[in-house]
């Protein structure tokens, strides 16, 4: 069936800001600069935020004008040219929230942002740079001797570092909820489109709205999960006061995506990691859960498998599986006063009804579905009784709440002492990591947005047919989730969910049709490729928790990790004990105030004066809860009714109001998505494409050998992969260079060469809107004949492959053409140091730089030595979905 409707794309995405003496005007546009709204703030009001916002929809001319007649108006002297009264104090891509401390309030702007990934077309941008400004006019300011401090308090928490946000795609919510969403029956659209128009506060809502026959669209924007937004409460002042639009939501956590090629049909894997605002803080200053259920560390983890040569939600073929980690549920605690390495593990309050532990699988329940798998790792035998007593207090949780549970949506215990199988030399830990994994993902099933393959029935496999979730005519959904925790859910933790992850993504690649088993096998490109991603998703949620990078990888227990690595994990080891002991009381201040937790008052303690946070984050411990759940019917009654899918993505009145749908014409910015993929209206150039820059299994992992399968399924040896497996990552990034671009010409002769010129691109390349390589993998440069080689091998015949043969020469026509595109190329992108020395020391290459007064490069004289090169350029920029800036 297709989809009935398409999500709704902010029109705010290029923000200016304008001062005067007395207000801001904050003018905001969609990134065609065809539609503007503004924003009027009051600079007059020393502690209260005054905004209008006039929710009119401004064109280009209407903005210039109304910019004009406010310069005008604030000049000091009437018709006075000189100096002007309407200054541009800054441009930014989004509004963070507003912020009130002791003084007045402030503004938080994103100032740059970088791509991170893209699903189905939507942009999944970075936070790269913010700026924080101060609101009102210093004439009206009343100063407070406290202010600094909690300025750089909050300022402590870093916006630069792995917050993410999109203009269309809800990041706080599963890929299954969002398209499950744009699959609702029309009827329900038609009702829901009514509703909102009767009861909606804007006046312009409903321009253009495409009343008669079927060429209207209906365009759908749900509301975010708080859960999982961390700016929510800066936005809350505003919330009902401005256009939706304006709203623009962060996560925090990981997002990284690479590019599976299968045979050229290339296939993003996207990896995304939403940690969870609730109860948020450091490794021993947050600990299990609070009196709400929200627990400690809870990150939510979604893989997403695409067909990248379709990109539309409607035709194109997406796949995802979600799974969750997160500190036991229970009251307990670890006292870091002692300076211990492992602190005494302390049970904090007396829970016979497992209170907390049913709040939070209530939790689970209403967002997944059932069954809920919880994989325990700690520790079961030990000498002195540390991590079991944990597992003690969630046996006994668990089965108080089995026992109410119908049998069929019980909760699923599965314990497994990981420590005590690394040690054995008889066990191979990721074995029984395996076998585990293949019986959770066949009891939750996963999500794909089609029906089996026509592959399944001609290539029958026995676990296939054993697959569990919730089989639909559109495809399938996932029902339930795997929990995962060890003590600190950080490297026991990780490797497990890796292990679960690559069991499914080889189930993902199944359903696609893209692999005849649902199998996939160590030293393969594809899988290497994978545990890349998810080695960085673990040093990146790791070093939020914990303070240092992962301590134990999937090499360390698959016993591969080379003998280098044990000094580095005792350092790692450092790290984080430093870290604990000595700076995550200040991180934890600073997290406490930029979500909200804690609210500055006048005549009240300083959040620095206060011996601890304890009754910030356990409300019940300042109040009576006003309602006390059963003991024994522990659940919502909703939530029950539905089961096994989850009641988020359930169709019901309670659900519906999350939604705001409106109907569009089908060619309107808001819904157009290949437009806001595309952009055909700007100047874009391979340099700046974001599909050839990211991660790729050919490129990155595939050996440079003649003669080798080029499929990423096949096992190699580690010497045959053109990326070091037993390598560390802070080796290679030593020995070998960042890769700027993908859509170059042929490499340059020798490493060191290219070594000697360049310069590290991770801080010069993070434009206002770059869109370089997430993780910034970097990629050994092979040798000059080998490379020629390759690509001599790899290249099909030019008749074959473009219907016409260039080996008779070019017209003058065609190069006078040639020289007009790359002469505009120049004069838009300026070619860095590297490679204008590696142009200067190709002697026979078609393009030179340093030819005597030539300011474009010229095609070498022999016409005939062209069409070659031609073809070579053609192959490595070869991209089937260009991203257009």
């Amino acid at each position: 069936m297709p989809a009935a409707a398409a999500p709704i794309i902010s029109s705010v995405q290029k923000l200016v800001l304008y001062e005067t003496r007395a207000r801001y005007f904050l003018v905001g546009s969609n990134h065609a600069e065809t539609k503007y709204r503004v924003l009027k703030i009051d600079r007059t009001e020393p502690k209260d935020l005054v905004i209008i916002d006039d929710r009119h929809v401004y064109t280009q001319q209407e903005v210039r004008e109304l910019l004009g007649r406010l310069d005008l108006g604030n000049r000091t002297k009437m018709g006075q040219k000189g100096s002007s009264g309407l200054f541009r104090a800054v441009s930014a891509f989004g509004v963070v929230g507003f912020v009130r401390f002791l003084e007045g309030y402030y503004i938080v702007l994103i100032t740059k942002r970088r791509k991170m990934a893209d699903i189905g077309g939507h942009a999944i941008y970075k936070i790269e740079d913010t700026n924080m400004i101060y609101i009102p006019n210093d004439s009206v300011r009343i100063t407070h001797p406290d202010e600094a401090r909690y300025l750089r308090i909050f300022q402590n928490v870093d916006l630069s570092s792995n917050f993410y946000f999109s203009y269309s795609y809800d990041l706080s919510r599963s890929l299954q909820y969002n398209l499950t969403v744009l699959r609702m029956p029309l009827e329900m659209l038609k009702s829901e489109t009514t509703q909102t128009r009767q009861e909606s506060f804007d006046i312009f809502e409903d321009e253009g709205l495409i009343t008669q026959g079927g060429s209207g669209v209906f365009g759908i924007c749900s509301e975010p999960y708080m859960k999982y937004v961390w700016n929510g409460e800066l936005l809350d002042i505003i919330k009902n006061t401005v256009h939706r639009d304006w709203l623009l939501y962060i996560i925090h956590g990981f997002c990284g995506q690479s590019k599976l090629l299968i045979y050229g049909r290339p296939v993003y894997v996207t990896l995304i990691a939403r940690r969870s605002s609730k109860f948020a803080g450091t490794r021993f200053l947050k600990r299990g859960a609070n009196c709400e259920g929200d627990v400690a560390n809870e990150v939510e983890t979604e893989q997403i498998l695409c067909d990248a040569s379709v990109m539309s939600f409607t035709a194109g073929s997406y796949s995802s599986y979600v799974q969750v980690r997160g500190s036991v549920p229970l009251y307990w605690s670890q006292d870091i006063s002692t300076m211990m390495p492992k602190p005494p593990i302390t049970l904090d309050q007396a829970d016979p009804f497992a209170h907390v532990a049913a709040l939070h699988f209530d939790q689970m329940l209403q967002r997944f579905g059932s069954p809920i798998i919880i994989l325990n790792l700690v520790k079961e035998r030990e000498k002195r009784k540390h991590e079991r007593i944990l597992s003690e207090e969630l046996v006994a949780a668990v089965t108080y709440l089995n026992q109410f549970l119908p049998p069929e949506h019980t909760i699923i215990y599965i314990p497994w002492d990981m420590a005590k199988y690394t040690k054995s030399k008889l066990c191979n830990v990721l074995d029984r990591l395996n076998v585990i994994a293949e019986s959770v993902v066949k009891k939750t099933g996963f999500f794909v947005n089609r029906p089996d393959s026509y592959c399944s029935i001609l290539r029958p496999d026995e676990k296939w047919n054993e697959l569990g979730g919730c089989v639909i005519s559109t495809g399938r959904l996932q029902t339930g989730v795997l929990r995962t925790n060890c003590v600190d859910c950080l490297d026991r933790t990780n490797t497990a969910q890796f292990m679960v992850g690559k069991c499914a993504l080889a189930y993902q690649l199944y359903s696609l049709g893209l692999i005849d088993k649902p199998n996939l096998q160590f030293d393969t490109d594809a899988v290497r490729l994978f545990e890349e991603l998810y080695e960085d998703h673990g040093d990146t949620l790791s070093l939020q928790y914990g303070g240092s990078q992962l301590v134990h990888r999937v090499k360390t227990y698959r016993k591969i990790a080379p003998w280098t690595q044990h000094s580095k994990d005792i350092m790692q080891t450092l790290s984080r004990y430093y870290s604990n002991a000595f700076s995550d009381a200040d991180r934890q201040d600073s997290i406490n105030l930029f979500l909200g937790v804690f609210h500055p008052t006048e005549g009240k303690p300083h959040l620095w004066e206060l011996p601890t946070d304890f009754y910030l984050h356990h409300k019940n411990t300042m109040r009576l809860l006003p309602t006390r759940r059963s003991y024994t019917y522990w659940w919502t009654p909703e939530v029950i009714k539905h089961l096994p899918l989850p009641y988020d993505e359930v169709i019901c009145a309670a659900n519906l109001k999350k939604l705001i749908v409106k109907k569009f014409h089908k060619y309107e910015e808001e819904i157009d998505i290949h437009n806001e993929f595309f952009r055909p209206y700007e100047l874009s150039s391979f340099d700046d494409t974001f599909c050839l820059a990211m991660t790729s299994s050919a490129r990155d992992f595939m050996p440079k050998t003649f003669g080798i399968d080029p499929s990423p399924f096949t096992v190699r040896k580690p010497d045959e992969t053109g990326k070091s497996v037993l390598g560390n990552k802070s080796n290679r990034e030593e020995a070998v260079l960042q890769r700027k671009t993908a859509a170059s010409a042929p490499p340059p002769p020798s490493e060191e060469a290219v070594s000697s010129s360049s310069e590290d691109d991770s801080g010069t390349d993070r434009e206002e809107e770059g869109s370089v390589s997430q993780r910034s993998t970097p990629v050994k440069m092979t040798d000059t004949g080998d490379s020629a080689k390759v690509t001599e091998n790899v290249v099909q015949p030019m008749k074959e492959v473009y219907g016409i043969n260039l080996s008779d020469g070019l017209s003058e026509e065609d190069l006078s053409i040639y020289l007009r595109f790359v002469q505009l190329g120049q004069s838009q992108h300026k070619q860095d140091k590297s490679s204008q020395q590696f142009c200067s020391r190709c002697p026979d290459g078609v393009i030179k730089f340093d030819q005597p007064g030539c300011g474009t490069p010229a095609p070498s004289n022999p016409p005939q030595e062209f069409p070659r090169q031609l073809c070579l350029s053609i192959h490595w920029a070869a991209c089937p979905t260009p991203h257009h800036r």
